[in-house]
């Protein structure tokens, strides 16, 4: 899939290569953590990307189905190096998590019983939750720029949280926002202008010029080999599954269902968790009552997007399941299967739309829709956090519908306090003392390997 035209700057493609890499290791803390990452890689210490570019491909990101920070990093990659630096930082993200929750589903399948895992859980759970609230702040002191992009924001929280509107419905209300909006006050939805340094130094005056990035014209040629390659890529592995295995086999189960799921994950994968959870506990039975719970826990305790729990639905399901294989062995490909159905339209997406969204940087009235579709998102980010804190930190959550409200109210006796006290301290280590994430998710790994150890779980 060769582009066009190469972007004419300075940037390497293996100093790009080693950003990756770095973005990939630190990418802990789910999409609002991931942005947060890049953001403050690319665009506050490399200034790589101005702030405005940055917000326009996020934006973009937002609307397609899937994990929006893969994509973001893609679409990044996409636009210092073109196709190489797209597929590099997309692939370069998902590795890590990858092979991480591999690790830990066969860990979790064949030695469960090694609760030195748990005692990891247990620590860095409430260390996830500070990163995310971290994460949050970040974001919405540069998305918020006045009174109505926090009413935006506001409004989309009490949307998701407390009436349970669906994702997609509550990014139209606000595109629609931002349209009306920004013909009537202009300037209050524009993007919000680079953040202030401590000399007020704007984060547009970047290391690379805006067009020093100008993205190719699209065209039609190259629209219709991006879909071709991509489509390609996504449906030849289960057309030879489907033609050698047969429509009731496992494999060929996943790779349908994962594919469905690919172009319904609008919102990120707490969006989908009920319905993913559902089908595959009651439906397929890959997974057992409360299993998907520790799928999440291992998605959300290790880098790369939330959305890679699909990896662990795909290895238990094949590993109940797994034909005339070992039971290891099938779970290992269902897993690979599940990642690979997952991911190729994400890079489908963005190859394809990149240039067309390039083409529309400068049209007033899309920019009003999409910053008002960034507050929308910092609301929906939030709703993300404090559904997090609400099971990280109580045993027992009841749900309510009072009046068509949603409410989710916590049994306070079931409060676990040490968990809430790790929760604290990585917070202040975060925000008071500036620690990085790795640092403090490594600390309170170790704190929860500790608490399980004075529990006597770990001991004989």
């Amino acid at each position: 899939m060769p582009d066009s035209t190469t972007p004419s700057h300075d940037i390497s493609y293996r100093d790009a290569l080693w950003v990756w890499i770095r973005v990939a290791i630190n990418s802990f803390g789910g999409p609002a953590g991931q942005i947060a990452v890049m953001h403050r890689i690319l665009v506050e210490e490399k200034r790589w990307i101005s702030e405005t570019r940055f917000l326009h491909a996020l934006n973009y990101c937002m609307l397609l189905p899937g994990p929006e920070a893969q994509q973001l990093a893609t679409y990044l990659g996409w636009l210092l190096h073109r196709t190489k630096g797209g597929l590099t930082a997309g692939i370069l993200f998902v590795l890590p998590g990858f092979v991480s929750i591999l690790i830990l589903s066969v860990l979790y399948a064949g030695f469960r019983e090694l609760t030195l895992v748990e005692g990891i859980f247990y620590g860095i759970k409430p260390a996830v939750l500070a990163i995310v609230l971290q994460a949050v702040f970040r974001i919405g002191r540069r998305a918020l720029s006045n009174r109505y992009m926090l009413g935006i924001a506001v409004a989309a929280f009490v949307a998701i949280f407390f009436l349970d509107l669906p994702f997609p419905l509550i990014i139209a209300g606000a595109a629609l926002i931002g349209l009306v909006g920004g013909a009537w006050l202009g300037s209050a939805f524009e993007a919000a202008p680079g953040h202030g340094g401590e000399n007020g130094e704007a984060a547009e005056d970047t290391v690379v010029p805006d067009e020093a990035l100008d993205a190719i014209r699209p065209s039609w040629r190259r629209s219709l080999t991006v879909l071709a390659v991509c489509l390609v890529l996504w449906f030849g592995p289960i057309a030879v599954l489907l033609m050698t295995l047969g429509r009731g086999d496992v494999f060929v189960e996943q790779a349908l269902f994962f594919s469905r799921m690919a172009v319904v994950t609008f919102g990120g994968a707490y969006a989908v968790l009920a319905y993913m959870a559902q089908a595959a506990v009651e439906t397929h039975g890959w997974l057992e009552p409360g299993e998907m719970l520790d799928g999440l826990g291992m998605a959300e305790t290790t880098p790369g997007p939330l959305i890679q729990v699909v990896q662990f639905v795909g290895f238990m399901g094949a590993y109940r399941e797994p034909g005339g294989l070992p039971p290891m062995v099938a779970g290992s490909l269902a897993a690979i299967l599940t990642t690979w159905v997952t991911f190729v339209p994400c890079f489908l997406w963005i190859l394809l739309g990149a240039p067309f969204v390039e083409t529309l940087r400068g049209v007033r009235a899309l920019n009003h829709a999409l910053s008002a579709i960034t507050a929308a998102v910092v609301g929906v980010i939030l709703n993300l956090g404090v559904w997090f804190a609400l099971h990280a930190l109580f045993g027992t959550v009841r749900e309510y519908r009072p009046w068509g409200l949603r409410l989710l109210v916590p049994e306070w006796h079931t409060i676990d306090l040490i968990a809430l006290a790790i929760g604290v301290g990585a917070f202040i280590a975060l925000f008071r003392y500036g620690r990085g994430m790795i640092v403090t998710l490594l600390a309170c790994a170790a704190v929860g390997v500790g608490v399980m150890l004075g529990r006597g779980v770990l001991l004989p």
